[in-house]
């Protein structure tokens, strides 16, 4: 076996393993991408993952996964589009507003009175958003005007023309957004609809809450429709093994959901090559924007804010070190690969 054979083994081996490093920092860093959904009020798609998605309670829930299936419930916080930059009404069209015109939700957009609701009144109210991976971003809360007939499809004609609230990066407690609005004077039954809308990505959010005015969260004055109920920790993290959403990604059911192509390099040179350079990106990232000992990243913005919070640090200190140990490597593979090529020069 000649020299330069021997050199483009041992380059490709090392080039692979390599990788690992990369591949430890990128799950160290969870989450990458924003999700959640509405708890109070409690979004539809909360409302029956919480009476669970193989046999749920609610003739609501039950014809949604007659239409949908049981997973939409299970990915019940990725209610999104990938690339939506502020543009909802231009790419969802009404009829299809609940599950933001992909096909994966479409159980959500059932027209019918009895979806499970949550008692309203106006004036203030304290709003919950559960941010399974959290981001900064922008709310509005929008409701549908009076005469708002629920057995019809909803279309962007039957909310208020205004959001009734608007909050920019609120506060994360225990796991939720929360942020308070001035609720309109209603009667009857409603929907308030939410939009999140990330400020570092084009991706956004979407909810549709069921809220009744005048009668309790059963509707025993307003209509026959159940309460909702958000789901606990346990119903979240039992769901989470049949969830097929990515936080280090966007989509999880095909066509819609915005997955990047990958491609493969062609030669072990170029796969040790474009390695390196990732190395070598991932670790100016690091020093200019990595966590700090007391929990904030480098341009002084809290984690909980950027994807994380207290609990995130250890992870991405250790994912860094893991990064810089792999980044080492790389480049010394690099050097002796210069220093073969210098030889046969």
């Amino acid at each position: 076996m000649t020299a330069r054979a021997t050199a483009r083994r041992r380059t490709a081996r090392i080039a692979v393993l390599g990788t690992v490093p990369l591949a430890l920092i990128a799950l160290s860093a969870d989450p990458a991408s924003a999700h959640g959904s509405m708890t109070d009020p409690v979004s539809r798609v909360s409302a029956c993952f919480a009476e669970g998605p193989e046999s749920p309670d609610s003739a609501a829930c039950k014809a949604a996964v007659a239409a949908g299936g049981t997973q939409a419930l299970y990915d019940w916080n990725e209610v999104n589009i990938p690339d939506a930059a502020g543009r909802h009404k231009e790419i969802i069209p009404d009829g299809k507003l609940c599950s933001a015109g992909r096909d994966k939700y479409k159980g959500l957009d059932l027209p019918r009175a009895d979806w499970p609701a949550t008692a309203m009144t106006a004036g203030e109210h304290t709003f919950t958003y559960r941010a399974t991976a959290p981001h900064r971003g922008s709310f509005e809360l929008y409701i549908t005007k009076d005469g708002y007939d629920p057995t019809k499809p909803l279309t962007w004609a039957d909310l208020e023309a205004e959001p009734f609230a608007k909050v920019t990066d609120p506060t994360l407690q225990n796991g939720s957004y929360v942020f308070t609005g001035n609720v309109p004077d209603k009667s009857g039954r409603h929907l308030i609809y939410s939009i999140w809308q990330r400020s570092d990505s084009p991706e956004a959010f979407y909810t549709c809450s069921d809220v009744t005015f005048g009668g309790d969260a059963a509707g025993t004055k307003t209509n026959s429709a159940p309460a909702a109920v958000a789901p606990d920790d346990t119903q979240i993290a039992e769901g989470a093994e049949k969830s097929t959403v990515d936080h280090h990604g966007h989509g999880g059911d095909g066509g819609d959901g915005g997955a990047e192509a990958t491609h493969q390099p062609k030669t072990a040179d170029e796969s040790a090559e474009g390695t390196e350079t990732k190395a070598k990106s991932a670790e100016a990232m690091a020093a200019s924007t990595g966590p700090r000992q007391d929990g904030s990243a480098a341009d002084g913005q809290r984690l909980a804010e950027t994807g994380g919070d207290g609990s995130t640090t250890p992870m991405a200190l250790g994912g860094a070190a893991v990064l810089a140990t792999g980044a080492a490597v790389l480049f010394a593979v690099g050097n002796r690969r210069k220093a073969v090529r210098r030889g046969r020069g």
